[in-house]
């Protein structure tokens, strides 16, 4: 089921610059029973990654009603924002109007409790500190990588960053506990800065553990006391195994959970009445 610009609605011109280029944003959220948790935070970061790009986002109201028509209930959400439609070639006219489509999809199932495999990629991340931290159009470096196993037992891949530091998942961001430190990759080269990621280092504070977000090496990724991937339809799930290394439960798993649980009741946009 998809809308474009709150109309029923099933393709884009061949003129819209995100066909042509690439040029536009989007998010992914997660709908279950009527609400979408995070709801401000995905505002926010679709009208962040707009401005990075010079797009007009649109109001809140207006998605609030593109919502109320789409009234999902269960359902992975697409947001997308495009520049709107141009002639051939990269400049961009003063007068493109931006295009907006919400898309719905089947929930994904959900991860194994006990844990997910994850491989490295060979795969490296771009560089581009204009770009960096911005959800925009341009996945192929993730197409790519996720090309490289069809193996349906590995769950995700990890890329390295020009340097050979750990950037992110294909589909995720990493986590990594060490202690009562919580290690994420430093962004300001590249990568995606996920909602739930800032859900995942909100809910470190709740919990007593600080946060650092640095440069990360595979090494130092292995030797951590618990891993976790994040992404806004998977949640915060803790990976099993990578290259030949395993981790089981931890004491602070509870605790984060918990944490978690907490901010997503906090902010949830109720579209339809909570279950009881």
């Amino acid at each position: 089921m998809r809308w474009v610009n709150g109309c029923a609605a099933d393709s884009l011109s061949l003129a819209d610059r995100a066909f042509q280029f690439g040029d536009g944003v989007f998010r992914s959220l997660r709908c279950e029973g009527g609400g979408i948790p995070y709801w401000g935070r995905h505002l926010a970061k679709l009208a962040a990654d707009c401005a990075a790009l010079g797009i007009a986002a649109p109001d809140e109201a207006v998605w609030h009603a593109d919502l109320q028509l789409a009234a999902p209930a269960d359902a992975a959400i697409k947001l997308t924002v495009t520049r709107g439609e141009s002639v051939r070639g990269y400049a961009v006219p003063q007068t493109s109007l931006p295009n907006r489509v919400l898309q719905l999809a089947p929930l994904p199932p959900p991860p194994p409790g006990q844990g997910v495999r994850v491989r490295w990629c060979e795969m490296r991340a771009g560089w581009q500190p204009r770009l960096a931290g911005v959800k925009h159009l341009n996945r192929l470096e993730n197409v790519m990588a996720r090309a490289e196993w069809c193996d349906p037992e590995v769950f995700e891949g990890l890329l390295l960053d020009r340097d050979g530091h750990v950037l992110e998942g294909v589909m995720s961001n990493v986590l990594a506990l060490s202690g009562r430190v919580l290690f994420t990759p430093r962004l300001d080269g590249g990568g995606v800065a996920g909602v739930m990621r800032g859900v995942a280092i909100d809910a470190a504070a709740r919990v007593g553990v600080a946060v650092r977000e640095t440069a990360l090496t595979p090494a130092s990724l292995l030797a951590a006391d618990r891993l976790w991937l994040s992404n806004s339809l998977i949640g915060l799930v803790p990976v099993r195994e990578l290259a030949g290394q395993h981790w089981g439960t931890h004491p602070l798993d509870a605790a984060f959970a918990e944490a978690i649980a907490a901010i997503r009741k906090e902010e949830t946009l109720w579209l339809q009445p909570a279950a009881a």
